[in-house]
């Protein structure tokens, strides 16, 4: 591949000129039925419906309004689960699965070095103790690895089903029978992948799932949190809402948290689920033209698995080792191309790094090598990207 002199004036981070004058637009995915989804909140005066909101009915006090519970129930339908929780971003789901669960001061969690730094915040938030393992070549917890970690301390596995791969689920909900674990499932980035035709989310305890702007299914900010169990479904919504008594107003059984999605954010997740599977469509198409356009460079793509049904959150892919990857960022970078390079691991940030007993080799090589193009729904052109690739 042709190197090119970072130092050249003619490129247009030194001040040249850009091949494209403007960048590929921002990730759009929100369109008419979300607009018509928030006129109707908007029309009905009521923002948000839980307590404190001076609520029309007493049931929506402790469940939310109309649009959040209808989420709810959707999101219910679409996974098979019998319970789900919204909250208002994705980390505060995570944080929410380790306080229903009872993990405390001096346990120990089980996480991934290569994911966001959420993961390792929220058992530290309860005075938990994160665990670093290493992960598989897809880029989840290699259980393996997850094993050799396991002390009579620990109390949970943390899985993140990275860039939408499913993690190796059915070895590592048998390590967590084998030693009495609980399992929580991060499916930000992997809304609609399958494990053995199961949906994530629903192998573990807990499943978590983001709908910040740049994920699948976006709120803006958002999450939701999916279980089959009814003492922990009671257990979130609980600490979602302050930690307040359902039975009795104002009145704190627990410590607990402002975790709950409004109205408005619902609606918009309501009319995006309606169409998540042309959400999905839209960015295997993107990718299969990626794929098509950089066939023939050094680049190792994402293929699915036996078992493991991914879907596109982002189009990822590992370039070759004598492949300078900041290079290739700002070539990219001159043509309008935002790309970016994968996760800094958490094990090796100064304030994570005691957390990290053992090596984690694979981990550090996706990390190096990763690389994240474009991906969604307000993209340019198939025929405009097979233009641009083909010269880079």
């Amino acid at each position: 591949m042709d190197r090119i002199d970072l130092s050249s004036p003619k490129l247009a981070i030194n001040g040249g000129n850009k091949i494209r004058e403007k960048s590929w637009a921002d990730n759009i995915t929100t369109g008419e039925e979300e607009k018509i989804a928030l006129s109707r909140v908007i029309d009905s005066g009521y923002l948000s419906l839980f307590e404190g909101s001076h609520t029309p009915d007493t049931p929506f006090s402790f469940h939310g309004g109309p649009e959040v519970q209808a989420l709810e129930n959707e999101w219910n339908e679409y996974y098979g689960s019998k319970y789900s929780v919204s909250v208002n971003s994705a980390t505060s789901g995570l944080y929410m699965a380790i306080g229903a669960l009872g993990i405390g001061y001096g346990d120990e969690v089980i996480v991934s070095p290569y994911t966001m730094s959420a993961c390792a915040m929220a058992p530290m938030i309860y005075g938990a103790i994160p665990v670093f393992a290493d992960v598989d070549d897809m880029g989840s917890l290699d259980p393996k690895s997850i094993k050799t970690l396991v002390s009579p301390r620990t109390k949970a596995i943390l899985v993140v089903h990275q860039f939408g791969i499913p993690a190796q689920m059915n070895e590592i909900m048998e390590i967590a029978n084998e030693y009495n674990l609980k399992v929580i499932e991060d499916c930000a980035q992997a809304h609609g992948a399958m494990f053995k035709n199961q949906k994530v989310g629903s192998f573990g305890d807990i499943g978590c799932f983001s709908f910040y702007g740049n994920k699948v299914l976006t709120t803006g900010e958002g999450g939701m949190c999916t279980t089959n169990n009814p003492i922990l479904n009671k257990k979130m919504r609980i600490l979602r809402d302050h930690g307040m008594s359902r039975e009795k107003k104002y009145w704190h059984d627990m410590v607990g948290f402002n975790y709950r999605m409004t109205n408005l954010q619902a609606a918009i997740g309501v009319a995006q689920l309606e169409r998540i599977e042309s959400i999905h469509k839209n960015r295997r198409e993107y990718e299969n033209c990626y794929r098509a356009a950089l066939s023939k460079k050094n680049f190792t793509f994402q293929n699915n698995l036996n078992n493991r049904q991914r879907i596109t959150w982002l189009v990822s892919f590992l370039m070759d080792e004598d492949v300078n990857r900041e290079e290739y960022i700002a070539n990219l970078k001159e043509k309008g191309i935002d790309a970016r390079p994968f996760f800094y691991l958490l094990s090796d940030m100064e304030i994570y790094k005691e957390y990290c007993s053992s090596g984690t080799p694979v981990a550090k090589k996706i990390s190096s090598l990763g690389l994240n193009l474009p991906t969604y729904e307000s993209l340019k052109s198939i025929v405009e990207i097979n233009s641009i690739f083909s010269n880079v």
